[in-house]
């Protein structure tokens, strides 16, 4: 078993995996021109291994026998242990191949599969967050608040997308108006600041609700996410509303930097379940009222589109496309592609 050379086309059938700290998601790809057949959702927790879980889930439940596999990921891609940064999986490509009958193993970060779908969506798998635009065939950003916050760029070139996937969810973030400046200093932070994952992904969530509560002087009676966001669609809870109000600031902002950072003409694209679970949060003023407010730059800000992504399995339609079409993309898989 060997590290496949750059650029290597894979041999179908492909197994397309998305692997979360919480759940995988898997499809099988037969051909260039199949529609992917789709499987249940597999909790991490129900399975020692990934091995386990493709043979048990996946493998024991198709007469299709997948040739190779491309595998999006949370975490660094370094050697042939690959650790999960939110799961106790390890991707051992040399024994998927041993074990299991693959061919080849490559594998990406799992943001740089959401940038591969960003690439590829139609209109049908996109909510227009601000004025309705079709966007260019130019660079993009991808946000992905969620467990964490994931954060990719797609830069376009030479008519091939380019995803450039790393760890923007840890930038710093500070507070600008008077209201952050009462409720930043109940913001705990780590090594002595605060980052934006610890704002937006579902534990920011928590972190913003309880933080308000503080500068309240009021109970914070909310333990979960999933708390805060009833509590503000319910319409009973003041300082959930405020949060999800806030949170929605907060990504605008970030969206608006990494726009100006990557000059992403062609949008910037949220994905992740949180952003499709407060819509219309999103699509009140805030967010594009902070996603614009980069002076001197505003005016640019304001024709760069914003969408939330809606499709289910985004980050399997990108792996997809780019298995398709391998050529429309600039990957690179030297350290990442295993081959028998």
């Amino acid at each position: 078993m060997r590290h496949a050379a750059e650029n290597q086309r894979l041999p179908f059938p492909i197994l397309l995996g998305d692997i979360g700290g919480t759940n995988a998601r898997f499809s099988i790809l037969l051909h260039e021109g199949a529609e992917p057949i789709s499987f249940p959702n597999v909790a991490t927790a129900d399975f020692p291994t990934i091995d386990e879980a493709i043979r048990v889930d996946v493998l024991e439940k198709t007469p299709v026998k997948p040739k190779s596999t491309i595998l999006a990921v949370a975490g660094p891609i370094e050697g042939d242990e690959i650790d999960l940064t939110n799961c106790d999986w390890v991707v051992r490509p040399q024994s998927l191949i041993a074990d299991l009958g693959f061919t080849d193993v490559l594998v990406l970060n799992d943001f740089e599969a959401q940038a591969l779908a960003a690439a590829c969506l139609t209109e049908d798998y996109r909510q227009e967050i601000g004025k309705p635009a079709e966007p260019m065939i130019a660079s993009r950003v991808v946000l992905g608040p969620g467990t964490g916050l994931g954060v990719a760029g797609l830069v376009h070139a030479r008519e091939t997308w380019f995803p450039v996937p790393g760890e923007g969810g840890h930038v710093d973030v500070g507070p600008r108006s008077k209201r952050d400046f009462e409720i930043f200093p109940y913001l705990e932070p780590i090594e002595g600041r605060i980052s934006a994952e610890q704002l937006l992904c579902g534990r920011g969530l928590v972190n913003i609700y309880r933080a308000i509560c503080a500068a309240d002087g009021v109970e914070a009676t909310l333990a979960l996410p999933s708390d805060v966001t009833a509590g503000w669609q319910s319409g009973r809870d003041l300082q959930a509303a405020e949060t999800i109000s806030l949170f929605a600031t907060y990504l605008g902002r970030l969206a608006g930097d990494l726009a100006l950072i990557f000059m992403a003409k062609g949008g910037v694209f949220l994905a992740g379940g949180i952003s499709q679970r407060i819509i219309p949060a999103l699509k009140a003023p805030e967010f594009r009222q902070a996603f614009e407010d980069k002076a001197p730059h505003s005016d640019l800000l304001r024709q760069i589109p914003t969408f939330v992504v809606t499709h289910p399995l985004a980050a399997l339609a990108g792996l997809g496309s780019y298995a398709r079409t391998p050529s429309a993309y600039g990957i690179s898989t030297h350290g990442r592609h295993w081959t028998r």
